[in-house]
């Protein structure tokens, strides 16, 4: 989600500052007087400006792209390892299971139905990834057990990229992009808005975060203690305080000061208490009083350590909010990695983020492909953090 955000808004600022530059420069044709603005970032024409010399040819760009690979190389490792438990759960015993087997038959394919239902894949995707493999051996397509470890790694893929849907993020035509977080209880669900809070501000973005949890004073507490570790402004009001007042004056002050992002906390709540998602639908109605388009993004953090039940959780919560994205939290210390390919397969509803970690850098831009190599990977065996 972020990589695409990074690049609309970049577009959008380009268009502005193109802008700025054609009505200056018409200023300058007909003859008005133009001082070099003191704004960052302005662009000033080449008659009023002294031009800029031409940097000399140098291999700094490609040596800048060799040192990123290690680093791309070592996060792509930390993924392997935090990975783990899944991977031993799941792929351990698929490689278990056709080790030494030298053909495809009923005994082993009853074999592989029992692996593919405990790996926490949810029964309909279980099915699915077993009749794809059932369709290739038909089809005559492969006849060697090793092969349909290939067959399901590809299908998981094609369950994830089905659902990543980053082009249905529009960014509104002016005021802050504006994501509602939601969830249960205890997911993790104020951590993860500061992590994100942090990858935001990194790429150079202005964040505000409003404490619409206000039940809890820890949650308000919590949330101003992440706007003062990543340096983003936090707008909370009292303990105990209508939440829907505090997220009204939030976003306010979010269209007037002008920020990139605007990210709202809400309080944790059983996705089967009717009151309390009643509530959820009005903070949604009251983000939008004061900018039409928002929210852009109603995103829900799931525990990836709940398996089956976190499925249960994003259909209720999608009925009552229209979920848009999810972040799923604490993979790194479960063995139901495959909830992430039931949630995409069932409901269609993209991952945003996945948490495999303790650390800001531990909450990670989900991408598909990275999620099923380092599933599927071998060689970095260690499932040491």
């Amino acid at each position: 989600m972020l990589g695409w955000f990074k690049k609309k808004l970049s577009g959008k600022k380009e268009e502005a500052a193109a802008e700025e530059t054609v009505e200056t420069a018409d200023r300058v044709d007909a003859g008005e007087e133009s001082a070099p603005s003191s704004t960052p970032g302005t662009l000033v024409p080449d008659e009023v400006a002294p031009p800029m010399k031409e940097p000399a040819e140098s291999d700094e760009p490609a040596e800048a792209e060799e040192q990123k690979k290690p680093q791309r190389r070592s996060m792509f490792q930390r993924l392997q390892k935090r990975l783990g438990k899944s991977r031993n759960h799941f792929v351990h015993r698929l490689d278990n299971l056709f080790r030494g087997k030298k053909k495809i038959d009923q005994e082993l394919l009853d074999e592989l139905e029992e692996i593919l239902i405990t790996a926490d894949l949810g029964v309909s995707t279980a099915m699915d990834l077993l009749d794809a493999a059932k369709d290739s051996v038909k089809r005559q397509e492969l006849n060697d057990p090793q092969a349909l470890k290939k067959v399901l790694r590809d299908k998981i893929l094609s369950f994830l990229q089905e659902s990543n849907q980053p082009a249905e993020l529009v960014l509104p035509e002016s005021g802050p992009f504006v994501i509602m977080v939601v969830g249960v209880n205890g997911v993790g669900k104020t951590t993860s808005i500061g992590k994100i809070a942090a990858k935001f501000a990194r790429s150079g973005q202005s964040v505000l975060l409003i404490a619409g949890d206000t039940f809890r004073a820890a949650a308000i507490d919590q949330l101003k203690i992440w706007g003062e570790r990543v340096d983003v402004e936090v707008v909370a009001g009292p303990p105990k305080s209508d939440p829907s007042s505090v997220v009204f004056d939030g976003v306010a002050k979010g269209v007037a000061k002008d920020y990139d992002v605007v990210i709202i906390d809400t309080a944790g709540r059983l996705h089967t208490s009717v009151n309390l998602m009643e509530e959820l639908k009005k903070i949604k109605r009251v983000i939008g009083k004061n900018l039409s388009t928002a929210p852009h993004e109603v995103m829900l953090v799931v525990d990836a350590t709940t398996g089956q039940n976190a499925v249960s959780q994003a259909k209720l919560f999608n009925e009552a909010v229209g979920i848009t994205g999810l972040t799923l939290t604490k993979l790194d210390g479960t063995a139901k990695g495959g909830i992430v390919a039931n949630i995409c397969h069932e409901l269609k509803i993209p991952v945003r983020f996945i948490g495999i970690g303790e650390q800001v850098d531990d909450l990670r831009d989900f991408d598909p492909e990275e999620f099923v190599d380092a599933l599927f990977s071998v060689g970095e065996e260690s499932d040491s953090v």
